[in-house]
């Protein structure tokens, strides 16, 4: 078991007073058999009129800040301790109906599952699709996890990662044709070509926990997961190229890769506005 403090610090700063509209946050990690909160702790100033928290489809924590009278600067600072609980990453078993491919899901799975099996960015699909291609023709009965292992992989190895601070994530196509992107654009990539073949999967926003990197380098970070029978929802990370473990901690989940950014909100006034985002993920003894 791992104990992680993780604190997440956006700060927005405007030329003149501006008035806030409402603001909404995904900064408290998903709770679950392998993740536990310890604490947290949520800051939003100035002028604070409510925050309240809820849970959206996805079953995601969000909280909502509303805002009274007019502000030069917006500060929203998350601390939260976690402990988290290694899986083993040997133990996949997959129900013996899905351990080659293609298969089909069960009935009532697919019904709750046939949202995420549908690609979202249908301009170039057939370009996406021809690269699918490369990785399953009709006639092969590849081991399942070994396919999509190797969908990771190759997104790994062929597309080149950057930081890149536009808002969103670019086609599928576009990360093809330029070889590079994000970690969202790389995950992007590789759950629209697991959909492609059939398979349900899903955008995952959160934190990547990598002691080598300096301090300055820390930042959010995402990754996909596949829904495998008798397995459930496996991580993935094409960033790295490796399987979702011990170091990666899910903050929000989504069908969409846009609809989940960690802060988004509106102003309202003539001003000129800059940001900055400060992640840290520090190990804690004991």
């Amino acid at each position: 078991m791992r104990r992680l403090n993780i604190t997440h610090t956006t700060t927005y700063n405007y030329s003149a007073p501006v008035a806030f509209g409402p603001h909404k946050m995904l900064l408290r990690p998903r709770v679950g058999h392998d993740i536990r909160i310890e604490s947290s702790r949520l800051e939003v100033s100035p002028n604070v009129a409510r925050l309240f928290w809820h849970r959206d489809a996805q079953g995601n924590s969000v909280a909502i800040a509303t805002f009274a009278g007019l502000g030069d600067h917006l500060s929203i600072s998350s601390e939260v301790v976690v402990e988290h609980y290694e899986d083993d990453q040997t133990l996949l078993e997959l129900d013996i109906d899905a351990i080659t491919y293609p298969f089909q899901y069960d009935a009532m799975e697919r019904a709750e599952l046939f949202p995420y099996m549908q690609p979202v960015f249908t301009q170039a699909d057939e370009e996406v699709r021809a690269w699918v291609k490369s990785f399953w023709v009709g006639g092969q009965s590849p081991q399942t996890f070994e396919l999509i292992d190797r969908i990771n992989k190759t997104v790994h190895s062929q597309i080149s990662y950057i930081v890149r601070e536009e808002f969103g994530v670019q086609r599928p196509f576009d990360t093809l044709l330029s070889g590079t992107g994000s970690c969202r654009d790389l995950a992007t990539l590789f759950l629209e070509a697991c959909r492609h073949l059939g398979f349900a999967a899903r955008f995952v926003s959160g934190y990547l926990y990598a002691p080598d990197l300096p301090d300055a380098a820390a930042s959010t970070h995402a990754w996909a997961e596949v829904y495998l029978p008798g397995a459930g929802w496996c991580g993935f990370d094409p960033t790295t190229g490796n399987r979702v473990g011990s170091d990666h901690i899910a903050v929000a989940v989504a069908r969409h890769p846009e609809t989940v950014p960690p802060v988004a909100g509106s102003f309202s006034g003539n001003a000129q506005s800059t940001l900055q985002v400060e992640v840290k993920l520090i190990a804690l003894d004991g």
